[in-house]
């Protein structure tokens, strides 16, 4: 007994002997000399505990991240290059379809044109030959009418001068003579 005694008293000895150091120290208790080995100890543990974790856990994971994303980034840079050529090429498809296009409308209206050319000459040909043929039956029906109206002046010349005559000269008026000398001034007309 005397010996756990001794064990007690000794620990109790060291315990207070602690409370002495602790009790005889003011300040911060991180800032006593005396625990600064066990304070370096329990640093040094804990950052080889933080870069091991970090080292296998947390930099694998972020080193996977960055990887995928400068994957994908790279893909939609060769997509969104690809998608651009495509476009390129659907330009170049369309100014050519848009050329070829619009030569093939010049094209149809030329064609217009000339059929539309040739249907005028045609009708202008046709109007031609109608005017002309219009211009032919007027000419005989001028003609007809100036022979009708020459005859018509004729007889209205003809009783005019018998009529004068017979008022001037009752009974001197041949009939005869009287034709003789309208046709001799209608002659001279």
């Amino acid at each position: 007994m005397a010996s756990e005694e001794t064990t007690s008293e000794a620990g109790n000895g060291a315990v207070d002997a602690g409370h002495a150091v602790a009790e005889h120290y003011e300040g911060m208790p991180q800032l006593n000399p005396d625990w600064f080995a066990n304070q370096i100890f329990w640093l040094v543990v804990t950052l080889v505990v933080i870069y091991l974790i970090l080292a296998k856990v947390a930099l694998p994971r972020i080193a996977s991240v960055l990887s995928e994303r400068a994957n994908a980034i790279s893909n939609d840079l060769e997509s969104a290059e690809a998608l651009k050529q495509k476009a390129v090429e659907a330009e170049e498809a369309y100014n050519k379809a848009l050329a070829d296009a619009r030569a093939e409308a010049g094209q149809i209206v030329a064609e217009a044109k000339a059929d539309i050319q040739k249907d005028l000459n045609v009708a202008i040909e046709k109007a031609d030959a109608e005017i002309a043929a219009k211009a032919a039956e007027s000419e005989v029906a001028i003609a007809e009418i100036r022979k009708g109206a020459v005859a018509a002046v004729e007889k209205v010349a003809k009783d005019t001068a018998g009529a004068i005559i017979n008022k001037i000269m009752p009974g001197a008026g041949d009939a005869k003579a009287i034709t003789a000398a309208v046709k001799s001034q209608m002659k001279g007309v």
